[in-house]
C-alpha cells in the first residue's frame, strides 16, 4: 500500500529490472535499476537528516533532467520533507521570490543552476560526483509515514497572470492519481516511457512516478531536442511517448530521422497540456502506426488527468476530451456560478482527491479558486454535448474583446486546425484603435503543403463568426516554446505587435 509519494517501489517485483535510462550523456547513457533507485533514495533521505534538516522543510530542485533529480525528489519526501521542483528559466527576481516564498532550506542543483541561486540558499550539487557521493548516506531507512493531507510537494504556477503561486499537493491526493492510472490495466511491466519535458512540470513528474510505481522504465532526456528525442525512441525501444503537441509537431516534421528508427514498438502516444489539431493527430499516427493516441486535460491544482474514454464510449472527433474519470466530479458554471446546460459554455469546476491543499502563503488567492467544499475553479471554459462529452473552449485569461465580442483563442484555433494543410496554429490578440483588440494567427503548415493567408481568412469566415477571423496570418516553421514546452503565447504576441 502506497502511503508516501517518495516510496513507489514494489518489493514484490524484481529489484534488478531497469527503472531509468539517464541520457544526460546520450552517447553513454547511465542505467539505474529499481533497486538502485530505491537504495539511493533512502541514502538521500538519510543524507538530508544527517544535515539536521527538520521534517516539513522545503527542499528545492533546480537541474536539467537527470537520475539524481529523481532520486533527490523521492528522498526528500521519504524523509518527511517537501519537494519543490523550480522552473529555473524564470527571471532572477522571480526565482528569488519563489525560493523565499517556500523558505527553501537547501537546493539540489547542477552547475549552471547553482550560479542562479540567490545568496543565503545552501546548494547541493547533483552533477558533481564526489560531492553527491559524500552527501549520500547509504543504509536502511524507515520511510516517514505521512498523514494523507500532509504536503508532499509544491509546484509553482508559471506566473503568466501575476506572481507565481505555490501549489501545495498532498501525499494522499497524488497517490490517488497514481492508483487511478495504474488501475487502467493489469500490468505495466516491460513498458518503456520517454520523458523530455522538464521535471519542474507536473506532466513530466507524473509520467516518471507512474512508470516507477508500475515497475516500468523511463528513458530520461536532459531536455527536449527533436533529433535526440527521435533517436532515443529508436535506440532504447520506447513503447510510451509522453509529450505535448508542440513537441510532436516538431517530431513529425523530421521524416528522415524517423525513417532511420523502428517506430513499431511505440503503442501509445500521449500529447497532454494543450489541445492538438486533427491533422497533427493524423501526422503522429502516420509516424507511429502501431500507437494509440490520446490527448489530455489536467491542472496542477486538481490533478493531471480529468477526462477520458469510458466503457462503451470512444472519444469523438472535433476535440472531444471524453467524460469525467472515476473519482472526478465536474461542473460547468456561468458568471453567476449557476450550472449551465448541454452545449452551453461555462467555467469548469473540479473536485477530485488530488485537489491542492491551497496556494502557499496566499489565503486570499486560495479562497478565490477553492470553495469551502473543495471545488476548484479552473478558469478554463468548456462545453458539454448531449452525450456528456467535454470540449475545451479556451482559457478565460486568454479571452480578449474585439469590437464588443468576446473571443477565446482556442475556438479560433480549432477552426483553423480543420484546414487540411495546417499542422498547428496559435491565435493571439494585437491592439487595434477601432476594435480594442483583434485576432492574428500563427500557422505551421504541413511539410510541402501550400496555403495562403487569404485562404485561412476565407475558411474562418465561412466556418465561424466573422469577428473571429484573423486579421493577419503569419506562417512559421515552428511555434516557439515556453519553458514547459507549451506554446509561448507571450512571445507570439510580441511578434504580432511588431507586425
Amino acid at each position: 500500500m502506497l502511503v508516501n509519494l517518495g516510496k513507489l517501489s514494489d518489493a514484490a517485483k524484481s529489484a534488478d529490472d531497469i527503472a531509468i535510462i539517464d541520457c544526460i550523456d546520450a552517447a553513454l547513457p547511465r542505467i539505474y535499476t529499481h533497486g538502485d533507485i530505491d537504495r539511493l533514495a533512502d541514502a538521500c533521505a538519510r543524507g538530508l537528516l544527517r544535515k539536521g534538516l527538520p521534517r516539513g522543510a522545503s527542499i528545492a530542485l533546480m537541474s536539467l533532467n537527470r537520475a539524481e533529480f529523481i532520486i533527490a525528489y523521492l528522498g526528500i519526501m521519504r524523509a518527511g520533507m517537501v519537494a519543490v521542483p523550480v522552473n529555473y528559466k524564470v527571471a532572477a527576481d522571480t526565482l528569488a521570490l519563489i525560493l523565499d516564498d517556500c523558505k527553501a532550506q537547501l537546493a539540489f542543483v547542477d552547475a549552471p543552476r547553482a550560479a542562479l541561486l540567490p545568496p543565503g540558499v545552501a546548494a547541493q550539487r547533483l552533477d558533481d560526483e564526489p560531492a553527491w557521493q559524500a552527501f549520500l548516506d547509504e543504509g536502511p531507512f524507515d520511510t516517514v509515514v505521512p498523514a494523507p493531507d500532509d504536503c508532499a510537494m509544491i509546484l509553482y504556477t508559471s506566473g503568466s497572470t501575476g506572481r507565481p503561486k505555490g501549489v501545495q499537493l498532498s501525499h494522499g491526493g497524488q497517490l490517488w492519481t497514481l492508483r487511478s492510472r495504474l488501475a487502467t490495466r493489469a500490468s505495466f511491466l516491460g513498458e518503456r516511457f520517454i520523458v523530455a519535458a522538464p521535471l519542474f512540470h507536473m506532466n513530466a513528474l507524473a509520467s516518471v512516478k507512474f512508470a516507477l510505481a508500475g515497475h516500468a522504465s523511463v528513458v530520461l532526456l536532459p531536455q527536449f531536442e527533436t533529433l535526440q528525442f527521435i533517436d532515443a525512441i529508436g535506440r532504447h525501444g520506447v513503447t510510451w511517448v509522453t509529450s505535448v503537441p508542440t513537441m510532436m509537431a516538431m517530431v513529425v516534421k523530421e521524416k528522415e530521422a524517423l525513417s532511420r528508427i523502428d517506430t513499431s514498438k511505440v503503442h501509445y502516444v500521449r500529447m497532454g497540456s494543450a489541445s492538438a489539431s486533427a491533422s497533427l493527430y493524423d501526422a503522429v499516427k502516420q509516424a507511429f502506426p502501431n500507437a494509440s493516441l490520446a490527448g489530455g486535460y489536467g491542472t496542477t491544482e486538481a490533478g493531471p488527468i480529468v477526462f477520458g474514454p469510458v466503457p462503451g464510449k470512444s472519444l469523438p472527433g472535433g476535440g472531444g476530451l471524453g467524460w469525467p474519470l472515476p473519482g472526478v466530479e465536474v461542473r460547468l458554471v456561468d458568471s453567476q456560478e449557476q450550472d449551465v446546460g448541454a452545449d452551453d459554455e461555462g467555467e469548469l469546476w473540479m473536485r477530485t482527491p488530488a485537489n491542492m491543499l491551497g496556494y502557499l502563503n496566499l489565503p486570499e488567492k486560495t479562497a478565490q479558486v477553492l470553495t469551502p467544499d473543495n471545488w476548484y475553479k479552473s478558469g478554463d471554459v468548456f462545453r458539454r454535448d448531449a452525450e456528456g462529452c467535454y470540449y475545451f473552449v479556451g482559457r478565460a485569461d486568454d479571452m480578449f474583446n474585439c469590437g464588443g465580442e468576446n473571443i477565446y483563442p482556442g475556438e479560433v484555433e480549432q477552426v483553423i486546425s480543420r484546414i487540411p494543410e495546417v499542422m498547428q496554429t496559435c491565435v493571439v490578440p494585437v491592439r487595434d484603435e477601432m476594435k480594442g483588440q483583434k485576432p492574428v494567427a500563427f500557422v505551421v503548415r504541413h511539410a510541402g503543403k501550400e496555403l495562403s493567408e487569404q485562404q485561412v481568412k476565407e475558411f474562418v469566415l465561412a466556418n465561424a463568426p466573422a469577428y473571429q477571423h484573423p486579421r493577419r496570418v503569419y506562417f512559421v516553421d515552428a511555434l516557439p516554446l515556453a519553458p514547459t514546452n507549451k506554446v509561448d503565447r507571450k512571445a507570439l504576441m510580441n511578434l504580432a505587435e511588431q507586425g
